[in-house]
């Protein structure tokens, strides 16, 4: 196995700068790099070291994992019983029932069968051969919702797809349909061999999806597909999809010259897509082109930016039209919710709008806050509940072996061990134990953990700990020094780190204020910090410094609009300016428009935090709706 990214990070600085490890804790980075290495014959000489240690189960697993091709069912079962309802267990009653299934051992696999604690296709197509080898074909039904998806499905499941299919309970149209799951997806490998394996006229050449995905404009352009089979309408509907993901506009010319010579279906279908990418691309004409999908069916995402479309276009009767044909869930999401209230009340109906409205300004949370601001009402923080606990409780549950794993794998940086002990801990609390497992992990400095757990509560809240702000000094003095509200920092720092000050993100981010390494050098030279050096970039003073300076620098330059510059701060300046409308626009549809799903709700909440902390600190005055404002055209345009 490959070696997680934060260990080859973290691990060698530590030994290589003789920071003062424990032996024991020196012993365990051994174990685990011998582990990541897959050398038993270390690991095995090292585990008996660590027999008392706090994270000896991990070595016990890691021993375990590597050798469990010969283990015995005996060795799983006693680790199994040794750590019950621990993530490590979970782990390995997976990665033995897959050994299991690949070894046809059913009785076994029956014997030690548990549902995985999330889905894992894989485990489940195991499943459904272990219970056709004993129930019969009749078993075999329950492989069929694992058909339909845009991903590659793992080889276990191969043999009940073949059964299906030669059974005729999965039939060319299902196979047809799982092409185009796999073209929206993305997935151009598996559309290519489900295209190729398909029979007769609905088959569609691998070399031809080959050369439709290298330039899909100019194949669309040509249209020289064969109109009168399955896989020539297959092959028009994939260089469609993938020209207008590269550009919707220009796709679509040549799609409305040629889409006449679709099935009505097929036809709102590709205009659901085109309109789809479209929206996401910001295209002015989004909303009239999704107008021209009809009663197309759309995914959730596809819906989701049917209403977008719309919002942008200012078009409200659209907006509403949209959200009624969500399903009902997704029509129960936040966003939705607020949405359709103000669309009933931009078409008159004003009643419906604001009892809408009403029931969402009780949540704390983006559209909460506007929900209250636009029934004429001023945001303040929900009153807190919080409880006082005894130096008791918090001496038993600092007590609990998975808490003691919990914060050494944290002073180890093995952050996701962590996060899944974390989590293992808090499932299922009620609200007065995810009370107390947030003020331990506040105690201990573990801060996302403590958010984590405060922010589940479902009756009681104590929103002291939801909105920790440790750092104090540092934060202010770094408002101070850049002239930005300390709420606004506070309310990037909570979503980007919560205030993990030692954090490193997959892409290398550093610090509270997730940094990356060459933003620090670029603001280093601008503040004239001739004693930064990049190992310094993680100290909470130099970090808070430097990531108000660029807030700022960004504020300054985008108008002064706190949206704008958190979204310069997550995706970038440029993309932050690109995505300006072309008219002025109300604040909060920009907001509902940003096209990386990851910024959209990175902004919201960054807004949403420093409301919080803003009333906290007494600092932010202006209502959430003004701080939104209106977006103008990049340069005033």
């Amino acid at each position: 196995m490959s070696s997680p990214w934060y260990l080859s990070l973290i691990f060698p600085t530590l030994l290589a700068a003789g920071v003062a490890l424990a032996q024991s804790d020196a012993d365990l980075v051994a174990a685990r790099t011998a582990y990541d290495k897959g050398d038993r014959a270390k690991l095995a000489a090292i585990a008996p070291r660590l027999s008392t240690h706090v994270l000896a189960p991990y070595v016990a697993y890691w021993q375990l994992k590597l050798g469990l091709e010969d283990a015995s069912p005996q060795d799983v079962r006693g680790f199994l019983d040794r750590y019950p309802n621990s993530p490590l267990a979970d782990r390995l009653r997976v990665e033995w029932l897959k050994l299991l299934g690949r070894k046809a051992i059913w009785e076994r696999f029956g014997a030690d069968y548990a549902p995985p604690p999330g889905e894992d296709v894989e485990l489940a197509c195991y499943h459904v051969l272990f219970a056709w080898n004993r129930d019969g074909e009749s078993a075999l039904a329950e492989a069929v919702p694992l058909w339909f998806t845009g991903a590659t499905t793992p080889a276990a499941c191969d043999p009940a797809f073949a059964a299906l299919f030669a059974r005729g309970t999965l039939t060319v149209a299902d196979r047809r349909a799982r092409f185009r799951l796999a073209v929206e997806a993305g997935n151009v490998a598996l559309a290519q061999a489900i295209g190729s394996d398909l029979p007769g006229k609905d088959r569609v050449a691998a070399g031809d999806i080959a050369e439709a995905n290298r330039d899909p404009l100019a194949v669309l352009t040509r249209g020289r597909f064969d109109w009168n089979t399955g896989g020539g309408r297959d092959l028009a509907l994939f260089a469609l999809e993938r020209a207008a993901r590269r550009d919707a506009g220009a796709a679509r010319g040549p799609w409305v010259k040629w889409r006449g010579q679709l099935s009505e279906g097929d036809r709102k279908y590709g205009n659901a897509r085109l309109a789809y990418y479209a929206a996401r691309q910001l295209h002015p004409s989004a909303n009239d082109w999704f107008r021209e999908a009809g009663d197309a069916p759309l995914s959730a995402e596809a819906h989701a930016w049917r209403v977008r479309a719309a919002l942008r276009a200012q078009a409200w009767d659209d907006v509403r039209a949209a959200i009624a044909a969500m399903p009902e869930p997704q029509q129960q999401e936040a966003a939705w919710r607020y949405w359709k209230a103000r669309a009933l009340i931009a078409r008159g109906e004003p009643d419906e709008g604001r009892a809408i409205l009403a029931a969402l300004a009780g949540e704390t949370n983006f559209y909460g806050m506007l929900a209250l601001e636009a029934t004429g009402q001023k945001y303040t923080v929900p009153v807190s509940a919080p409880l006082e606990h005894s130096q008791a409780a918090l001496a038993a549950f600092a007590q609990r072996a998975d808490v003691k794993r919990t914060k050494k794998l944290a002073e180890l940086d093995m952050r996701p061990e962590m996060l899944r002990e974390w989590s293992y801990i808090t499932r299922g609390l009620a609200d007065e134990e995810l009370l107390l497992a947030a003020d331990h992990a506040r105690r201990v400095g573990l801060y996302d953990r403590a958010i984590s757990a405060a922010d589940r509560t479902r009756v009681r809240h104590d929103y002291g700990l939801r909105y920790l702000a440790p750092y104090r000094t540092d934060f202010e003095a770094a408002a101070r020094a850049n002239d930005v509200d300390v709420a606004l920092l506070y309310g990037i720092a909570r979503q980007e780190s919560r205030f993990t000050s030692d954090i490193v993100s997959s892409a290398g981010a550093v610090g509270l204020m997730q940094l990356m390494p060459g933003t620090a050098r670029w603001v280093a030279k601008q503040v004239n910090r001739t004693d930064y050096q990049p190992a310094r970039i993680g100290e909470t003073g130099i970090n808070t410094q430097f990531g108000a300076f660029y807030f700022k620098y960004w504020l300054a330059r985008l108008d002064g609009m706190p949206a704008l510059a958190a979204a310069a701060y997550n995706a970038g300046p440029g993309r932050a300016q690109a995505w300006r409308p072309q008219a002025p626009l109300e604040g909060a549809i920009w907001v509902e428009t940003i096209p990386f799903n990851e910024t959209r709700d990175y902004v919201k909440k960054v807004l949403a935090n420093a409301m919080v902390y803003g009333l906290a600190f007494n600092t932010s005055a202006l209502p959430l709706t003004k701080q939104l404002g209106v977006v103008t055209p990049r340069n005033g345009e």
